[in-house]
């Protein structure tokens, strides 16, 4: 016979429970019933977790966007947390390829395609997209498939900012690239840099390592920490070349 399996976090729930019924006595203003439970058995942890990309990333590109203080901001398909919370100080125009139903002061929420984005060339003072490449053309959205359709999205993105514009742009990057089909792609950083060199400067890179122990948000990385990662995150500023 199996040996009967034991959920972390059952017996203390059991424990509790007991408790805070005998605690409450059955005429509380909230009294306990086994009907109305919903057992959270994981959260009696000694730390809040978090999901280290998420935070930190948004963290960061909204740090920029107060830094750069433009008079709107744009943003493809990122954090919907991430354009919430900057519209509090600079107003957001968020665009996805599902758009949200989401409205605040400031703030708006509009539909657009990554590969078609319906901008003018070189119209765009500030623009994030963040954590959204990866995904371009592996179906998970329910886009096209295209092998390179992370290619086409970087050179919209290109093609929207305005000279003397800054792009923020975030994605996975480790020691070695692949493909994890048909979640995302894992990037280097030189082919990142490769793929915006012909018409941006590099201003700011931030990596947010595997592990914590590396740091949270460590500013221009050692090479030997980014050839260490597996899925860690890569943030950068770009700023496009001025018109020549």
């Amino acid at each position: 016979m199996a040996a009967a399996r034991v959920v972390p976090g059952a017996t203390k729930y059991l424990v509790d429970s007991r408790r805070y019924a005998a605690a409450a006595g059955p005429a509380h203003r909230f009294p306990f019933s086994a009907r109305d439970a919903l057992p959270r058995l994981g959260d009696a942890s000694e730390t809040t977790g978090f999901d280290r990309h998420y935070v930190f990333h948004t963290a960061w590109a909204a740090r920029a966007v107060r830094a750069l203080s433009p008079s709107e901001h744009y943003d493809i398909a990122s954090s919907l947390y991430f354009a919430s919370l900057v519209s509090a100080f600079v107003p957001v125009r968020f665009f996805d390829y599902r758009p949200a139903e989401l409205a605040l002061s400031n703030l708006s929420s509009e539909h657009a395609d990554l590969l078609a984005l319906p901008f003018a060339s070189g119209s765009i003072q500030t623009l994030s997209c963040m954590h959204v490449v990866e995904h371009i053309g592996l179906g998970r959205y329910g886009e096209p498939i295209d092998p390179d359709g992370d290619l086409r999205a970087i050179a919209e993105l290109k093609r929207v900012v305005a000279p003397g514009g800054s792009l923020l742009f975030v994605v996975p990057v480790g020691g070695r690239p692949r493909l994890m089909f048909n979640a995302h792609r894992i990037y280097s950083i030189p082919m990142v840099l490769d793929a915006f060199a012909d018409a941006f400067a590099l201003r700011e890179l931030a990596l947010i390592p595997d592990d914590p122990g590396d740091g949270d948000l460590v500013p221009d990385p050692p090479e030997t920490l980014v050839l260490r990662q597996e899925y860690a995150c890569a943030c950068f500023r770009f700023e496009k070349h001025p018109a020549t």
